[in-house]
């Protein structure tokens, strides 16, 4: 079926297990007010709403219907959300909206602006506490933008989802044709609004059904099933894949399952799920293959939102460390040293069972922010040719011993020799074991076992934090 067939009830008919939906609030239309066509039926008021299963996972869902008040959203609209969440956050289960929408309901001026904002407060207490996941496959504007954001993950279709505060045409000397800032390849390569967008509705649906099936259905849910691949798998010359941390999570993962989040944004920073011996887990990784050598704003800021959701819903974390620095971009001047405080402040405040894997190089402060012993990752490993230390060692070397570098007759054995002994003093993984810094120095090949040993002796980790309403970061 093509993307333009289906319908409001068709799109929760291919999201949910087959004869599972059952409909809430079927009969609720719009409640006549000062503006409103008296004349004009609104069925269930654009809106479907109700509960089903994906995987034999309960989930609440709506789904607005553009065929009425182009999907408009009024006060019964809105209600009929609100007590969807309401229904969600007593039985702990995941929302997801299926949106379709013109926006808000002229017609209903005030009652539907409180509407609108009493969906918001509806949102804001169930972030943290159920998993919220928007899929957007016509037009979400205006103040209809922020229920996405207001949400954990959403997804796009490429060809007809728009999705916008202010249209591109609102924006001084610009216009849909010359920079279409409302459409999915935008929004998923420039901004963090969406996590991916997919060709057709049916791929973004798919996606969705994969995405509930890996995560927890509750902030108090534990995300494991029984282990489908082999605990001990040795994986061979695993280390090839040290600047691909993205094939190294899916050599990784039990049967290279991995739910990736944001791929088209942030490309140096690469972050998603995994199992491992059938527990799921959180991954955050320096992409050195697409550029990841230098943690920058985007990257730091797509991983801070990310181990906070898992944080929030007891998801392990799984750290992959590859970085020189920072970036050094004229346009990260004023915005890369709030963002790393983000994410330092992200992995350290994360009380989840955190391990580090330290798989090419780890330079400077920007390898300490990277969930480093000191910040409170609970165990770090790193394959033998890592190297831990404030610089390359050419850089340190030619730093500390200029003069003598001036003055030698052979410059490069006498640079050879001080790199190669500041390699071994500060910079090797053995040199950063030996100060406590790393728990053991791991064969590539049996990283696999050793991860899901490492997060089965964490399983039962319980770490407080000192009272506070909430931190200021």
């Amino acid at each position: 079926m093509s993307k333009q067939g289906l319908s409001a009830s068709e799109r929760i008919a291919c999201l949910l297990d087959d004869s599972s939906f059952v409909e809430v609030g079927a009969y609720v239309e719009a409640r006549s007010t000062d503006f409103n066509i008296n004349d004009r039926e609104t069925p269930k008021d654009g809106v479907i709403t109700g509960y089903g299963l994906i995987g034999e996972k309960l989930v609440y869902v709506y789904s607005q219907d553009a065929s009425v008040l182009g999907g408009a959203i009024g006060e019964m609209h809105a209600k009929k959300i609100a007590n969807i969440y309401n229904m969600a956050l007593k039985v702990g289960a995941p929302v997801i909206g299926l949106i379709d929408s013109a926006g808000i309901r002229l017609q209903e001026a005030t009652d539907a602006l409180n509407s609108f904002s009493r969906l918001y407060l509806k949102q804001t207490l169930a972030s943290g506490v159920i998993p919220q996941v928007t899929a957007i496959f016509g037009n979400c504007g205006g103040g209809a933008a922020i229920i996405p954001a207001l949400s954990d993950f959403t997804y796009m279709t490429k060809k007809d989802s728009k999705l916008f505060v202010n249209s591109p045409n609102a924006i001084a000397g610009n216009y849909a044709e010359k920079l279409d800032t409302a459409g999915a390849a935008y929004l998923s390569e420039n901004t963090s609004l969406v996590d991916n967008a997919y060709d057709t509705e049916e791929e973004v649906l798919a996606e969705i059904r994969n995405l509930i099936d890996i995560l927890p259905s509750n902030n108090a849910d534990t995300a494991v099933i029984d282990p489908s691949d082999d605990l001990n798998r040795i994986i061979p010359n695993l280390d090839g894949f040290a600047d691909d941390a993205r094939a190294v999570i899916q050599n990784l993962a039990d049967d290279a399952l991995f739910v990736e989040i944001k791929k088209d944004y942030a490309k140096e920073m690469v972050v998603g799920f995994i199992r491992l011996g059938g527990a799921t887990v959180g991954c955050v990784a320096n992409q050195v293959k697409d550029g990841g050598k230098s943690l920058t704003t985007a990257g730091s800021e797509k991983a801070s939102k990310f181990i906070r959701f898992c944080d929030s819903f007891n998801i392990p974390v799984l750290s992959l460390t590859n970085v020189e620095g920072y970036s050094s971009a004229p346009e990260e001047i004023g915005t890369i040293a709030p963002a790393a405080a983000g994410l330092t402040y992200a992995f350290a405040n994360a009380t989840v069972p955190k391990v580090n894997l330290i798989i090419g190089n780890a330079y400077g402060s920007a390898y300490t922010v990277m969930n480093s012993k000191a910040l409170g990752a609970d165990i770090v490993y790193a394959w033998p040719n890592a190297k831990i230390g404030m610089m390359d060692a050419e850089m340190a070397v030619k730093i500390m011993y200029s003069a003598e570098l001036d003055s030698s007759s052979d410059k490069k054995a006498f640079l050879d020799e001080k790199k190669k002994e500041y390699n071994e003093i500060q910079s090797s993984a053995l040199a950063a074991a030996k100060r406590g810094y790393v728990d053991d120095i791991i064969e590539p090949d049996a990283t696999r076992k050793r991860v899901i040993a490492a997060f089965l002796m964490l399983a039962t980790k319980d770490e407080q934090r000192p009272f506070r309403k909430h931190a200021s970061i």
